[in-house]
């Protein structure tokens, strides 16, 4: 049987997981508590800092259990794409502690009050590598039982997480949740409706005429976050990112959704960088969770045949240990929090005790 640990040697053990951050952070790191949600009084949390292999400096917000008993399995929690740890990341961070998970919600490189410039970039190579090293920190956490590590990913950031799983055995459970898979998008445009080599040549030639005009200007144009005000012919999933990141239920200054959006070519690599080409090699469990009226369940669904070859549309399936999760009614941002309290975290509760034992 393993021994209690009181509150006051959590709290000692917690100074553990920081012995491997930089003494002299180069971040700014807001200590009060300014989330899109309540906190909880079952979860002690506190703010930390760890590098990537390519010395940027991630900050993140690291949620404990306030009693626990030995080493606990844990939890790297990052997305969606555009937005912070304040956001939906934190939430889920904090139900999976709530449940007995150390979590670690993390903003990830050149996003929120993480490192990395220029500001608002993404890459598929850089963001799959914050996954890591996360859980390069959680290994390294006197809390964590380094054999029992997970990760999810949500939104855009699912697909970063799935490629992290098939990158390394480390991670031995995988949840992606409301899945976009920013290859696909950015190769093909929504619903396949960009794919084409002249469209995608298109985007090669505009792309490249921005960095012309960013090099010359010296700073880099903005895209712009979720459009506001909302047009009356918006799509109705543009509505649903509008009642998200621009309303107080969601909204966070730090985020790039919520305000001027990511670099124009911010995306430029996802054209030519598959991330889910090595899915079909993850050994361990990955959990797909999707809504069924979300435009983006498409994602999920090709990610889940791209890992077993069995194709499925709408329906819940599981072939081997990968699972496809539908959520019925559900839209894409109905899984950013809890307003339409649908966020199936029992569920995942179970999955991750089940494969992180």
């Amino acid at each position: 049987m393993k021994p209690f640990i009181p509150v006051a040697l959590a709290s000692l053990m917690l100074l553990a997981c920081k012995t491997n951050t930089k003494d002299m952070s180069t971040l700014t790191l807001t200590r009060e508590w300014d989330k899109t949600f309540p906190k909880s009084e079952l979860v002690n949390h506190s703010k930390v800092t760890f590098h990537n292999r390519y010395g940027i400096e991630l900050a993140a917000d690291l949620y404990v259990p306030q009693e626990s008993a030995g080493k606990l399995p844990a939890l790297a929690v990052s997305g969606p794409f555009g937005a912070v740890k304040e956001q939906s990341s934190g939430l889920y961070a904090q139900h999976m502690a709530e449940r007995g998970f150390v979590a670690l919600a993390f903003d990830p490189s050149f996003t929120g009050e993480s490192g990395g410039e220029p500001r608002r970039m993404a890459s598929p190579d850089i963001n799959t590598e914050d996954f890591l090293a996360a859980v390069d920190f959680l290994s390294n956490c006197g809390l964590v039982d380094p054999e029992r590590i997970g990760i999810i990913g949500i939104c855009g950031f699912g697909s970063m997480a799935v490629n992290a799983a098939a990158l390394d055995p480390r991670i031995k459970a995988t949840v992606a949740s409301t899945m976009y898979d920013m290859s696909k998008v950015n190769v093909e445009g929504y619903f396949a409706s960009e794919d084409t080599p002249a469209q995608r040549m298109e985007k090669r030639k505009a792309l490249s005429a921005q960095r012309t005009a960013d090099f010359r200007n010296g700073t880099y144009q903005r895209a712009g976050g979720v459009i506001d005000p909302l047009p009356e012919d918006a799509p109705w999933f543009v509505k649903d990112y509008h009642a998200y990141y621009k309303c107080p239920r969601g909204y966070h200054e730090r985020s790039g959704n919520s305000t001027d959006g990511w670099n124009v070519t911010g995306c430029q690599s996802f054209l030519n960088q598959p991330l889910l080409a090595w899915a079909h090699e993850i050994e361990h469990p990955v959990l797909l969770i999707h809504g069924e009226k979300a435009h983006s369940r498409y994602f999920s669904e090709y990610a889940f045949e791209r890992m077993t070859g069995k194709h499925v549309e709408g329906v819940s399936a599981k072939e081997g240990n990968k699972e496809l999760l539908i959520i019925p009614g559900a839209s894409h941002v109905d899984l950013y929090d809890d307003v339409a309290g649908v966020i199936p975290f029992d569920r995942m509760e179970a999955f991750f005790k089940e494969n992180l034992n």
